[in-house]
């Protein structure tokens, strides 16, 4: 996810481990290629995209020479699109109460408070073990203790973000003076005033968003890591086969139906904005490029509706990773 884990677009100890582990319950170490590249045709010209996913093992190193090799012949580094707003660029609406300071629920109200009995039931075993004693976090909206609560329990199960893979492909793009082209489309914010007085006396819907998390985080565990695994040996067909819970989309969910937002026109069509200002920025670059190299979540190169099928119907010729 792009804030939980990445889109669009402290802990109690560990469990002991069971006595005979299933093979999935083993997270691949070393150096892994991840997944191959998707490749995106006009004529001659050619774009590669690389899928990333999050988390990854924590022991894992990225390394795929043909990543590298393509990398670093390419004229242009086209790299996932983002919002940009008067506060500063978001890659998840998500990011955005946290960037204007609208962390805490409005009135003092608690966690207890906010969320059904049932939930606040579910929530504090799962507290107690990724997080332990933290009064101040109950004083949190749901979306930034859902939020926490994701990222401590991604530690205990050994599972981090793709910071990595990012820092290796940035490095490599820097070193041969690539190109680099971040589509980004505006969201303008008229009364920012306004909308972080509305923030603050208001409540987001997040009920949902911290109930997905605790649904994925009871239940889903070893499904980020049987995905992570796939991933990290290029297992596509894996990948495709394991459904989760896409806590994602019903955070971001949340963000939209806010009191803030609903009757924003910019926000609610954010993300086909985003992907259409990614797809101007992959016609430009197919155009003028012999090759270049783009990054995208392998999540949405794998829907069928997404961003693949929409480059096959401007005519380009689309080819999966074998």
């Amino acid at each position: 996810m792009t804030l939980f884990i990445s889109s669009t677009w402290a802990q109690t100890a560990p469990e002991p481990a069971p006595a005979e582990p299933a093979p999935e319950q083993i997270l691949v170490v070393g150096q892994r290629p991840g997944p191959g590249l998707w490749k995106v045709t006009k004529g001659e010209h050619v774009l590669w995209l690389f899928g990333t996913h999050a988390p990854l093992p924590t022991k894992m190193e990225w390394r795929a020479h043909e990543v590298e090799t393509i990398l670093a012949q390419s004229q242009e580094f086209l790299q996932p699109s983002s919002a940009k707003t008067d506060i500063g660029v978001l890659r998840a609406l998500t990011l955005l109460p946290l960037a204007i300071g609208v962390r805490n629920n409005p009135d003092g109200a608690r966690l207890k408070d906010v969320l059904p009995p049932e939930v606040y039931a579910r929530w504090l075993p799962l507290k107690e073990k990724y997080i332990g004693r933290d009064d101040d976090l109950e004083r949190e909206r749901p979306l930034f203790v859902a939020e926490r609560l994701n990222r401590a329990a991604m530690q205990h199960a050994g599972l981090e973000n793709d910071n990595r893979v990012r820092a290796t492909i940035d490095a490599i793009v820097k070193k041969n003076k690539i190109k680099v082209t971040s589509p980004t489309v505006l969201l303008p914010i008229k009364e920012p005033r306004a909308m972080l007085k509305e923030f603050k006396k208001s409540s987001m819907e997040d009920v949902a968003c911290f109930t997905a998390t605790l649904d994925r985080l009871e239940n889903d565990i070893e499904t980020m890591r049987t995905r992570a695994n796939a991933w990290a040996v290029g297992d596509i067909e894996q990948i495709q086969k394991i459904s989760f819970v896409n806590a994602e989309r019903v955070c971001n969910d949340a963000m939209t139906s806010s009191p803030a937002l609903r009757d924003s026109p910019e926000f609610q069509s954010l993300n086909a904005r985003m992907q259409e200002a990614w797809l101007a920025a992959a016609d430009k670059a197919l155009e003028n490029n012999v090759s270049t190299f783009g990054l995208m979540s392998i999540g949405r190169l794998l829907d069928p509706k997404g961003v693949l099928q929409a480059l096959e119907a401007r005519g380009y010729t689309v080819q999966r990773p074998e």
